[in-house]
């Protein structure tokens, strides 16, 4: 069950707002890379795929077959990469050891129970192959500019899965080793793109703060336009389970 409603409005707005430029990917492509060693015909899973921006970079980058599972009608209706499955993370329509790897990109705190989904992904999952996480973790926000500009959507934040208690969910079913890693991306241009680009309906923590919190957090970001240079760049975490 999502923390907010994936309707038609919110997959526009995600589709607006969410997905970033390639160029601004390339320590994502590198990231992945080293950790999945993809090799030519391996099968991907991208679960929670959304609008399936990952999931084309990743066919486009590695020369992989990705497999996108996205249980929002409204959001695999934006998506234009195939194969693509409707499916939820505890119930995936797929077969027993049949994946190299499974990306899961912002989508955890989604997850009502994250031991059934690692159990999940452990039985769809060839041994040894890796669950990459992609993610914002409570008490690792300090590099995700949008909780400098709505510090009010971090009580949001404290509400996700943790680090800790992502890593034991998926321990307990049978991927004992992980690593962490900040992986940095670019956002937007600039600033002033950047305060352009956002609107609340594409963003979870800022769906779940009032309109009073989210308009403060507009004008602080609107009054900095223009007394910085250069690009947003961000860093999100990569857990990376075996």
């Amino acid at each position: 069950m999502a923390l907010i409603p994936y309707d038609d409005t919110a997959a526009a707005a995600f589709a607006a707002g969410r997905e970033l430029d390639r160029d601004g990917l390339v320590r994502w492509r590198q990231a992945v890379q080293h950790h999945l060693r993809p090799r030519v015909g391996a099968t991907l899973l991208d679960l929670g795929a959304g609008t399936g921006i990952w999931a084309s970079a990743f066919a486009d980058w590695y020369d992989v077959r990705v497999l996108a599972v996205e249980p929002a009608p409204a959001m695999r209706s934006r998506c234009a990469h195939r194969p693509l499955l409707g499916g939820h993370a505890a119930a995936l329509p797929l077969a027993a050891s049949s994946l190299d790897g499974a990306w899961l990109s912002t989508m955890i705190h989604h997850v009502d129970d994250l031991d059934a989904m690692a159990r999940e992904l452990r039985r769809v999952l060839r041994p040894g192959a890796p669950v990459l996480i992609r993610s914002p973790f409570p008490g690792r926000h300090q590099r995700i500019s949008l909780f400098g500009w709505f510090p009010e959507a971090l009580r949001v934040l404290d509400a996700y899965p943790g680090l800790a208690a992502v890593r034991a969910a998926f321990a307990r079913a049978g991927f004992p080793v992980s690593t962490v890693e900040p992986v940095a991306q670019t956002v937007a241009g600039s600033l002033a793109e950047y305060a352009d680009r956002m609107d609340r309906r594409a963003h979870t923590p800022l769906q779940l703060i009032t309109e009073a919190e989210y308009a403060a957090g507009m004008a602080r970001l609107r009054a900095a336009v223009g007394t910085t240079d250069g690009p947003v760049v961000d860093c999100l975490d990569l857990l990376v389970l075996r």
